[in-house]
């Protein structure tokens, strides 16, 4: 293949995607996933169900996607945490990916754990004990 045919060929591939993200959902009308594997935890990965969680939520995302702060502002109204929330926080984000699930170095309080005691004591069966959502198989 001559330089001029391969650049044609670079040139097509680059307008095809260029055209694919165009035509991608607009802005804050992307679904997320279904099953989402939120993977780094030294316990093993959690397998999340976006599906049951935004049912469980009356699907009022804000409940578990907070609005940007004036220092990190988002991309779109409801970002996956680790777009933000990193392994090691990095300026001018303050918390890390543990911080943002877990308060605490016991994971006692935090915003899976407080929603999961909630769902308990309305009656419903919700994790509550580390190894029930960190699995070894979900690395």
């Amino acid at each position: 293949m001559s330089k001029k045919s391969l650049l044609a060929v670079l040139a097509i591939l680059c307008g095809l995607g260029l055209m694919l993200s165009l035509s991608a959902p607009a802005y804050g009308q992307a679904k997320a996933k279904d099953t989402i594997i939120l993977k780094g935890a030294p316990m093993g990965g959690v397998k999340f169900e976006h599906k049951l969680h935004t049912e469980r939520a009356a699907n009022k995302c804000e409940v578990c996607h907070h609005a940007s702060k004036p220092e990190k502002a988002s991309t779109q109204p409801q970002q996956a945490c680790t777009e933000c929330h990193t392994k090691t926080a990095t300026a001018p984000m303050k918390t890390n990916t543990v911080g943002a699930f877990h308060k605490n170095a016991t994971a006692t309080a935090g915003n899976c754990i407080d929603c999961h005691k909630a769902e308990n004591a309305k009656g419903k069966k919700a994790p509550v004990k580390c190894m029930e959502c960190h699995k070894k198989e979900n690395t």
